[in-house]
């Protein structure tokens, strides 16, 4: 049968598509993610979108490759977050591609990226949300307080969503900063990562992670490695690593980040001359499996109700308005050659609040994820990815309690915790 083919041309101004939606989504990485299943399990319709053409952000595009701050401190340790990371933990536990790290205080766990990538789309598929992927947040129709719509820009046209809530993940605060609100930027450069994975690793010949940091405190400046606290997280019996080795600058100029994007191989490339000239039996063979984007850290953030403060975080603060709760150390990579590390001993939670999440001026716009308000310390403890897939179930349930009309501001925080008893208690 012959087939035909049609001839078409463009005769007039192109017509967003829009999408009408009870909470729309910016940004699907871990918080975003978090958000939209929460959402849909509490009978929501969700509109999800992200600039990048795929699921999972940097939790699966930067292959960060591990989950931090799930758990509490000590030789009792408790699981502090619960929502989607009970599935992931358990459904890629069974599969194998997940592994426990725990060490004297801290426990990580590794992941494999694709597996995760695979379990993010089949949950956003089974819960019936709308996904706009490879989605330029354009601009944020708000009227006074009220965010009505955004207005999304993809290769195959123009996306209009319009809800009666929005969450932002965007990790950049992209839409609080596009709906005209106060956002906050650093003083210094927070550095991001490029990571990477190679694959054919010798492991019989591994060193020890003490001989490891050692050898590169000692050796990464002749080698031309400007950051000389770099560390790898190995998959046990699958011969593959990813490497957290390099600093990248992580501007908002969209020039200068195109450029990172590129440059920050070249750092990879000197750390893989390292690896194998140091220890030729253990990587000599190794190949790079994948480049990751680049991994960022913090850029842009809030102004909210409440500034999260490093001596909160210190005090292991419980707020009355908690919505995630976390162990994890103060992790401030603000210079090129390390970074700030300080563990909280074996008793310690801090937590976050939800008036961090909520922009001052708004009232239906709630946010999750690495774009809170807190300071750089602070948001460096909280910013990982346990208390970010908390942050987003809680954004989803704040949504849900203030309803179609409500302000976010107004909402019980007894109400809150209650619906979030499985991530405080």
């Amino acid at each position: 049968m012959a087939h035909v083919i049609r001839t078409v041309r463009r005769t007039s101004a192109l017509t967003a598509q829009r999408l009408q939606a009870d909470v729309c989504i910016a940004g699907a990485g871990i918080s975003g993610i978090s958000a939209a299943l929460e959402a849909a399990a509490l009978g929501k319709r969700v509109v999800l979108f992200d600039a990048l053409p795929m699921l999972g952000g940097q939790a699966v595009g930067s292959i960060i490759g591990t989950f931090c701050g799930l758990f509490s401190n000590g030789p009792n340790r408790q699981l502090l977050t619960h929502g989607i990371a009970d599935g992931i933990l358990r459904d890629l536990g069974a599969s194998g591609d997940l592994h426990q790290a725990i060490g004297p205080l801290t426990t990580v766990v590794y992941y494999d990226e694709v597996a995760l990538g695979r379990w993010i789309g089949q949950k956003v598929l089974d819960a019936g949300i709308t996904v706009v992927l490879g989605a330029v947040l354009r601009d944020v129709v708000r009227e006074g307080t009220r965010v009505q719509e955004v207005e999304l820009a993809t290769r195959y046209g123009d996306v209009r969503v319009a809800a009666n809530g929005f969450i932002d993940a965007s990790g950049d605060a992209a839409l609080v900063w596009n709906a005209g609100l106060a956002c906050r930027e650093p003083d210094t450069p927070i550095y991001g990562t490029q990571m990477f994975v190679l694959e054919h690793i010798n492991e019989a010949h591994l060193p020890t992670r003490a001989q490891f940091t050692e050898r590169v405190k000692q050796k990464a400046k002749s080698y031309g490695i400007e950051r000389d606290d770099g560390l790898f997280f190995q998959f046990p019996g699958r011969g593959t690593a990813a490497f957290n080795m390099t600093h990248i600058e992580t501007p908002l100029d969209p020039v200068a980040a195109s450029h990172v994007a590129i440059a920050g191989r070249q750092q990879v490339d000197q750390v893989i001359h390292f690896l194998q000239s140091e220890y030729p039996e253990a990587y000599g063979k190794a190949k790079v499996r994948a480049y990751a984007l680049p991994g960022i850290r913090q850029t842009r953030w809030i102004v909210g109700h409440h500034h999260l403060t490093t001596d909160e975080v210190r005090a292991a603060t419980m707020f009355p308005d908690a919505v995630a709760r976390t162990s994890w150390p103060v992790e401030l990579h603000g210079n090129t050659s390390g970074y700030q590390w300080e563990p909280f001993g074996d008793d310690h939670i801090h937590s976050v609040p939800l008036r961090s999440m909520l922009p001052q001026g708004s009232d239906n716009l709630v946010v999750a994820g690495r774009c809170i308000d807190a300071d750089a310390a602070a948001l460096s403890s909280v910013r990982v990815m346990g208390p970010c897939i908390a942050m987003g179930a809680a954004a989803a349930h704040a949504l849900d309690l203030a309803g179609p009309n409500g302000r976010l501001s107004d909402i019980p925080a007894q109400a809150l915790r209650e619906r979030l008893a499985f991530n405080l208690e």
